[in-house]
């Protein structure tokens, strides 16, 4: 079950951002530090009592007139109607009822997604009871009074949003088939790729009825395997300001990953590999999904015998954080080694779903440990008592050590590299939980 998304949705300087810092808690970066990511937090996980979703700021960009204020709140209201399952519409109670609100409320209302009205700046509900009831008349039921600045009633916020996303878990039966969301920079030809597949005879395409977050997914049927691709490449409305279509293609993408298993990285070939695709790669990475990168016009390349080998090491280089991508040329044009795509997802579906058994992986622990010492410290070493995994999908193991604080990254990584010699499991991130024990245990 991918995790809900979730979306703030409200005029300028109602408290978008506070609400979100709030709702993320301290952890104010978007991902750790992967080369090319920036710091501009569009999304964070927030947890609530035991459930998780991802949060998505829409806001950011503020109109710079008051003509331009209802187009603004309407893209920003299309963008939170488009990617999330649940809607926080966010009001100020001292500015009160204002004409955008009515716009904006009309919008969601039509878009049948739930919607959860929250009226900011109530820092005393005894005084301003009677101005939250104003909102009423928006016709978006019961408006919840709150502060994100000094915290009040953000828990019964979360009480409500977590209702809607666990109706939003009824609803949905478990769906077997392999999901693969194609993501990258725009006009980098992510249509055509799916053109190409969908416009072939060996390929069967049912178009999925149901929900409307399925807008753009289509279900294609490959050698009697059914996948279901995302199509991220929603963005056809053109935008007159460059960082608002990429912080949009962005909040796309991040929607996108959350709810497949595979993501495909669609990279130009004459353009190269560039700091927005380590970005996007690196939301893929983070949570965990099977990754394949496309090199997209690979038919403009003019070639000699290293060329693939060129482009390859500069990928690799870019994006060092994911040395298990697979990586693949190829060219929705002429169609070169599309159907290549096929065979690499379902190695990689495979790969996410691998499970080792315990016996075969600390038979691997014991000639790593015997080959590299672990790491020791003031005379302390590292004991490693033994490793099992506990999860597909991906594949996450749980290491037994004496003490967490010896257990350094790289010793993780190279046991990491240790497993992947042995078992391959390329195109899939690995997950490593270490845990203490005590010797007597």
């Amino acid at each position: 079950m991918s995790k809900p998304i979730v979306a703030i949705v409200g005029r300028p300087n109602v408290g978008k951002s506070t609400l979100f810092n709030a709702l993320a808690g301290e952890k104010i970066s978007i991902v750790e530090d992967y080369p090319g990511v920036t710091r501009d937090r569009i999304y964070a996980d927030v947890t609530w009592l035991n459930y998780q979703f991802t949060m998505i700021d829409t806001g950011g960009i503020e109109p710079e007139s008051k003509d331009m204020m209802i187009s603004y709140m309407r893209k920003q209201a299309e963008i939170a109607i488009e990617t999330a399952d649940v809607i926080i519409f966010l009001v100020d109670v001292r500015q009160g009822l204002v004409d955008s609100d009515y716009k904006v409320a009309d919008m969601l209302r039509k878009s049948h997604k739930p919607v959860v009205l929250a009226v900011n700046k109530v820092d005393n509900f005894d005084k301003f009871m009677a101005d939250v009831y104003e909102f009423y008349n928006l016709g978006m039921g019961d408006p919840m009074p709150i502060s994100s600045a000094s915290r009040l009633g953000i828990g019964d916020l979360l009480d409500e949003v977590v209702k809607h996303t666990m109706q939003l878990e009824g609803d949905e039966e478990e769906d077997e088939r392999p999901r693969i969301a194609i993501v990258g920079k725009p006009n980098v030809g992510k249509s055509s790729i799916i053109n190409k597949l969908l416009g072939e005879d060996r390929v069967i395409v049912s178009d999925i009825a149901g929900t409307t977050r399925d807008a753009v997914d289509t279900a294609v049927t490959y050698e009697d395997k059914e996948f279901v691709f995302i199509d991220t490449a929603g963005l056809r409305r053109k935008s007159k300001i460059k960082e608002d279509l990429e912080r949009y293609s962005i909040i796309r993408t991040v929607a996108a990953v959350e709810r497949a298993d595979i993501v495909i990285l669609v990279i130009d070939a004459q353009e190269g590999v560039t700091e927005q695709d380590a970005k996007i790669a690196g939301i893929a990475h983070q949570r965990g999904k099977g990754i394949i990168i496309a090199v997209n016009k690979w038919d403009a390349i003019e070639k000699d015998d290293k060329t693939i080998y060129k482009h390859t090491k500069k990928v690799r280089e870019v994006l060092s954080f994911m040395p298990y991508a697979e990586i693949m040329f190829i060219s929705a044009l002429t169609g070169q080694r599309m159907f290549k795509m096929f065979e690499i997802i379902e190695n990689v579906i495979q790969n996410q779903s691998l499970r080792i058994q315990t016996g075969v992986l600390n038979e691997i622990l014991t000639e790593a440990v015997a080959m590299q010492q672990p790491p020791s410290d003031k005379g302390k070493r590292l004991k490693i008592y033994y490793m099992t995994q506990v999860a597909i999908k991906p594949p996450t193991f749980v290491i037994f050590v004496n003490s967490k604080d010896l257990m350094h990254f790289s010793y993780t990584r190279y046991l990491e590299n240790k497993i992947r010699e042995a078992f391959g499991f390329g195109g899939t991130s690995l997950k490593f939980i270490v845990r203490e024990r005590k010797e007597k245990e």
